[in-house]
């Protein structure tokens, strides 16, 4: 089965055409202005395209209602809908994803990915807040996690990588981009996660804040008058490197951390603190650690943040090679000679975990 994958986020739309051997036959990516999808540009590419026999599209959160990946109904778009809150930056571009996907290909059959889907089986003592019950059971308010096709796909693909089965294996994989999360794989499942209810919780990243504590948001509602608006505005869009540095790029971060800019010095530390101490945080939730993996835009392709972050961690077994760190690409193992645990450096491939995903479900349907 050709599957078309459509991952649609608040300033790119990127678009797949994988086939039943996880081949990627076409792969484009282009900006989208304002968070809005230039539909004729996306008619184009889609036209050009051969043999589509389903799409797909990643869909950021389920919300409480789908805690695995749904074929797309009027229903589920109304729910979807009513959720965007959850997921301001994303799930309203899946949503014109969706539609324009309905529009140019009428006939062929849609799945709604989910990002959380990957997470949905976390144990308890992972995935649930010390809340009151009513929170936790009337609006359904425990940890998701996102990134799910981009962790299941890198632990998948360290496996091949280490020529070891994915059941024996514990696996922390780094999807570092402008979103940001780790993932505790064990024996092919995810058991923990950073990211929780919503996709602001974790790591520091690109716009978003990360973990802060929840005292300081009361407080400054209190104190500063802020609204839930202000609130979402500063921690969504303008957190993190953005607000520590002045610029969401780790690229020019280290262009100014060589010529000696304070700012993005301690931007870089403090993104890297908590970086390295998240790692340890899911190895020990799996007791131990057999490979640790980066991929994502940064961490595909930001040595110096691999290199800073797993030298605070040789108490792991972990330890890069500085030529090799530097020197390889994607898909490598950039481990120092004396390392007992490999690092792995992955191509990030969500379109094919999605097209997997995509063929699943419909292969469970009723004929």
């Amino acid at each position: 089965m050709r599957v078309l994958v459509l991952n649609a986020g608040s300033s790119s739309l990127k678009l797949s055409l994988v086939d039943a051997d996880d081949r990627v036959l076409a792969d484009r990516e282009f900006e989208v202005a304002e968070g809005r999808l230039d539909e004729a540009r996306l008619a184009s590419a889609v036209h050009e395209l051969e043999g589509i026999e389903a799409v797909g599209h990643r869909v950021v959160h389920g919300g409480p209602r789908y805690s695995q990946s749904v074929r797309i109904d009027p229903d589920v778009i109304r729910y979807l809908v009513t959720i965007t809150d959850l997921a301001p930056l994303h799930l309203p571009a899946s949503l014109a994803g969706i539609a324009a996907a309905r529009e140019l290909l009428p006939r062929i059959p849609g799945v709604a990915c989910l990002d959380t889907a990957f997470h949905s089986r976390m144990p308890a003592a992972a995935s649930t807040y010390a809340i009151p019950d009513e929170w936790r059971l009337r609006y359904g308010i425990r940890r998701y996690g996102f990134h799910g096709f981009s962790h299941a796909y890198a632990a998948r693909r360290a496996a091949q990588m280490l020529g070891r089965s994915p059941h024996e294996l514990r696996v922390v994989t780094c999807h570092l981009g402008a979103g940001a999360s780790l993932a505790a794989v064990r024996g092919g499942r995810s058991v923990d996660t950073t990211m929780g209810f919503t996709p602001l919780e974790g790591l520091v990243m690109a716009t978003r804040s990360g973990t802060v504590d929840p005292g300081a948001l009361l407080y400054l509602q209190r104190h500063a008058g802020l609204t839930e608006a202000d609130l979402t505005e500063a921690l969504d869009r303008n957190g993190g490197l953005v607000a520590l540095a002045g610029t969401a790029d780790m690229r020019e971060i280290l262009r100014r951390i060589a010529a000696g800019d304070d700012d993005a010095e301690i931007a870089f530390d403090v993104y890297i603190h908590r970086l390295r101490g998240l790692i340890a945080y899911m190895a020990a939730a799996m007791n131990g650690l057999d490979a640790l993996v980066f991929t994502g835009g940064v961490g595909e392709n930001a040595p110096p943040v691999r290199a800073a972050a797993v030298a605070g961690l040789r108490f792991l077994g972990l330890e890069v090679g500085p030529t090799l760190n530097a020197s390889l690409g994607a898909d490598s193992d950039i481990s120092a000679p004396a390392a007992t645990v490999p690092t792995l450096v992955i191509k990030a491939r969500e379109d094919v975990e999605v097209a997997r995903e995509v063929r699943r479900v419909l292969a469970a349907m009723p004929a």
